[in-house]
This record gives C-alpha cells, structure tokens and sequence, in this order.
C-alpha cells in the first residue's frame, strides 16, 4: 500500500518561551547542538519509508519561508497552509481528503514537526509494524513505555502486552499522583501523538464522529489544486472547531490500538525536555553557553551572550536571550503560557 506522511508544523512551541518565538518556533530551531533542527530530523527519519514527494507539511503561511530554506526538498505544493490555528483535527481532515483524492486509498502517517527520537532504526520497525495494523482497518497510535509520572502527557490503557494492543481508555494530562499509579500499574503507556492509518478508515472516523468538520473541509479537499481552494479554505476554515484528533475521533472510535515502543522519545514540550535530552553535571545541573553554579542542583540554565551566574538554587529554569529573560521553577514550565497572556497586552515585541 502507498504510504502518505502528514506533519503538523503549525504549533508555536509557547512552553520553549523566550528562545521559541511566534516568528520562529521551536520546530526550526536546533535543540540537541548538531545543527539540525528538529523539523529536519522529523523530515530526515522518514525518508527511509516515504519519499520526499508524498511527504506533506500542515503549518502557518507566517513559516513558509522557514520551511523553503530548511526543507528544500519538499515540492513547494506539499505546504498546506492554515488560514488559522484549529488544533489538529481540521488540518488531518484537511489533509486525509486531499490525499484520498490523489491517492485513492493509502496508508497516513500523522506526526507532529518537534518531537526528538533516539534509535532511529527502532522508531521505523515500530512505523512499520503500525502501518500493518493500521492496513486491517484499525486505527493506530504509536506508545511510549513510560519513563516517569509526566503529568504533560496523555496515557493509553492497553488490553494486552501484545504489539498492537488494543487500546480500552485515553487520559489525558492527569494530575501527578495519578500518573504515579498508571506507571507503576505497568499497563499504561503515553500517547505520542504519532497516529498512522488507511485513508478510509480515518476519513470513515472523521464523518462518523465529527460530522460538521468533515462536511465542512471535503470541499476544500475537492477543490485542491484550483483556484477557489484557498478562498473557500480562507472563509470556512476560522469557523471550524478547535478540536484534537484525540479528542474528537481517538477517544470515541472502538477500533483504535497502539504499538508499544522502545525507543527514546520526547515531545520536548517544555524547559524540563532539557534535562532529559541534554548532560547534566554531577549536582544535576542542565548548562547551556557560559554558565557558573556554585552550591545550585537540578537546574537548566541556558545564555547565549553574557555570562550567567547561579548561586544557592534548586530545581530552578534561567534562560537568557538578548531581549527577554525567563526565571522559573521546573515545576511552572508547563505554564508559562499564563506568563505569555501576561506578556501579550504590553510586551508583544518579545513574543
């Protein structure tokens, strides 16, 4: 069967805040110090399945420039551009019904533009295990073997150790004593937003269980390629709901399983992916540019330009850029998208 690929590369990576930015996002910038960024290593690890030109972006019009200068080998055709934000069910939906009208049937992988993925030839085994699966008519996510109670994530509940496992109950982002248990239970894995399924059977999923979303976009999906794509896309699009996949199709649909899998994986969500992508020294310290502690534990400190000084702290984020410095506790970086609504009304120049 043909194999599609949908990355969604239109999040603005807020929880990365002050390095992410609304004009340049944390896909397009380089976390882990080779030089590539991570929507190239997304784009990279897939080349050994799916070749460039089946390969489709799903982003801002604002990235578009970004995205020719990093990603120069995907055809200019394969950028479908959001007219606005709408989670991820508008733009999958979107994609699924251009693709069905040049494919036929084929087989879709769906992944987001920056998550970071260790052993490369294990996240392929598992892509291609998903996609047998997903052939059967199932719809597939890809799990991640929990390392920690990670309250940013959401969990799957499988039926069975067997690969795939059928999947009996998502929860998403549970609080942390909650997610202590699912770990410890043994019988729970995260959900790595990372979905593959035949064309038909995600579009039969989206008609059956968002109906006025996919009623909405199959013109859209029919007019591709002609001129009145983008003005009906323009006109529809701020309309639709503001809905995830997980949410509007995952959570209901019965025929749904996962691949339980190996290999590394981080969503690199917040300022604490550093400490788990990066080396810390002995008093568990993240450092990044020219940074001195002395009797501090368990921070991530990054600067880029001036020397950056810590003294007698613990379990603390410190990240300096030219013109904004973001002081927090590890356990705020999931919010620091409160201190960016406090920012927006006075201080948009550093957002």
């Amino acid at each position: 069967m043909k194999l599609t690929a949908l990355i969604m590369a239109g999040g603005r990576g807020e929880r990365f805040w002050p390095v992410s930015r609304e004009r340049c996002p944390k896909q397009f910038l380089s976390l882990t110090g080779d030089g590539e960024t991570l929507i190239q290593k997304t784009v990279r690890r897939l080349l050994p399945l799916v070749s460039p030109e089946d390969i489709y972006l799903a982003t801002n019009a604002a990235y578009l420039d970004l995205i020719a200068a990093q990603l120069p080998e995907l055809p200019p055709e394969n950028i479908l551009t959001e007219p606005c934000a709408r989670n991820t069910a508008p733009c999958i939906c979107l994609a699924a019904g251009i693709f069905r009208r040049k494919y036929g049937d084929a087989a879709m992988l769906v992944l987001p533009a920056d998550h970071l993925i260790r052993e490369e030839a294990l996240f392929l085994e598992s892509l291609r295990c998903a996609v047998k699966a997903a052939e059967t008519g199932r719809l597939v996510t890809l799990g991640i073997h929990p390392a920690c109670p990670e309250t940013g994530y959401g969990y799957l509940h499988c039926a069975s150790e067997e690969s795939p496992c059928n999947v009996t109950q998502f929860l998403e982002k549970p609080p942390f004593e909650t997610a202590q248990a699912l770990v410890e239970s043994g019988e729970w894995l995260w959900n790595s937003g990372i979905f593959v399924w035949t064309l038909s059977a995600v579009t039969e999923a989206l008609r059956l269980h968002l109906p006025a979303l996919y009623d909405a976009l199959s013109p859209a999906a029919d007019a591709w390629e002609t001129p009145d794509f983008a003005p009906y896309l323009a006109k529809i699009y701020p309309s639709l709901p503001s809905v995830s996949i997980d949410c509007g199709v995952m959570e209901k649909a019965e025929n749904i399983c996962a691949v339980p899998c190996r290999f590394r994986w981080d969503d690199v969500g917040s300022w604490r992916a550093i400490e788990r992508i990066g080396d810390a020294d002995t008093q568990g310290n993240c450092l990044q540019g020219d940074v001195v502690t002395v009797d501090s534990t368990g921070c991530t400190v990054s600067g880029q330009e001036k020397l950056i000084a810590v003294l007698g702290l613990q379990e603390v984020v410190i990240v300096d850029t030219p013109d904004a410095l973001l002081v927090c506790s590890k356990q705020s970086t999931q919010d620091i998208r409160k201190l960016l609504a406090a920012l927006r009304p006075h201080h948009c120049s550093v957002l």
